[in-house]
């Protein structure tokens, strides 16, 4: 064999390709999910390129102090076939900058220690009071790999049951049927959280940080002009903010006294992505782009 054959089938044994060097750190090679290759501006973490069966699923801004992300973005598809079952994954390179990019099932017996201080793991959420809330949900995608990949628990942050089974779902389902049908060209979508003033909530001891709020918005330039009247607004682009505590102040969003009384508390506000961003500069204390010039459609 030949020193090039020899070492194109290394490659092919250790499932390497050749955009898939580093998935931690860099958004070079996932950049296809943004709108115009252009990542959201004004926030701070590690950047994942979120890997599945060696290809790129999604993007992901991740928090190493939170040990959870500050945002998804991936490219809408209509789903197809039932739900996977949940089998939680975790990023290998959080842990470890050496190892393979893949996302990996996490295995039977104790987790390495630099896997669980770099990252949430399952036993976080065990017999705490919060589900495991998608950024990215397995609702907006049509293959069951590029499904089965938003099950990695650096794709999650805690939420609770309110929201997660109620209003938030809700948007997820309304924003599935609005892009399947009007939608013509690619749908980026971007989903991220809102944290506490204060810093004083978190699942265990100081392990994994709750957001108080949930955020998303969706940039489709390409879409069919003959929109019903309620969707005249949400066209090319629109967001919203759900609420992820009963307890929060109503000025960022209200509660509807007609909400059923487990979701009462959970609501969702839909927005311009201008006042989405807004919101996002008063909270965060940082001007944040989520699209490229706005979601406008130019160059």
């Amino acid at each position: 064999m030949s020193l090039l054959g020899a070492l194109l089938a290394l490659v092919f044994i250790a499932g390497w390709c050749y955009v898939c060097e580093a998935d931690v750190g860099d958004f070079a090679p996932c950049l296809q999910v943004f709108y115009k290759s252009w990542p959201p501006k004004g926030l701070m973490g590690t950047p994942v390129c979120q890997r599945y069966h060696n290809q790129y699923r999604f993007a992901t801004l991740y928090s190493r102090q939170r040990r959870s992300p500050w945002f998804s973005a991936y490219l809408y598809s209509a789903p197809a076939g039932k739900r996977p079952t949940a089998s939680w994954m975790f990023e290998p390179q959080l842990a470890n900058p050496e190892a393979m990019g893949n996302m990996v099932h996490f295995p039977p017996g104790p987790l390495d220690h630099n896997v669980v201080e770099s990252q949430s793991v399952e036993s976080d959420y065990i017999n705490s009071t919060y589900t495991r809330g998608h950024l990215n949900p397995s609702l907006h995608h049509q293959i069951h790999e590029g499904r089965a990949a938003t099950f990695t628990l650096t794709n999650v942050v805690p939420q609770k049951a309110g929201s997660n089974d109620g209003p938030w779902e809700d948007l997820e389902n309304s924003v599935n049927k609005s892009l399947a049908a009007f939608c013509l060209g690619d749908a980026h979508v971007v989903t991220g959280v809102i944290p506490y003033r204060s810093d004083d909530h978190w699942l265990g001891d100081r392990r994994v940080a709750v957001p108080e709020y949930m955020w998303s918005a969706y940039c489709c330039p390409d879409y069919n002009h003959s929109l019903p009247q309620e969707l005249r607004e949400a066209f090319p682009t629109h967001a919203a903010i759900g609420r992820n505590d009963r307890q929060s102040t109503e000025e960022i969003v209200p509660i509807s006294r007609e909400a059923k009384k487990q979701f009462r508390g959970f609501d969702v506000r839909r927005m311009p992505l201008k006042t989405l961003e807004e919101v996002l500069k008063d909270r965060l204390a940082a001007a944040v782009s989520v699209f490229y010039e706005h979601c406008s459609g130019s160059d």
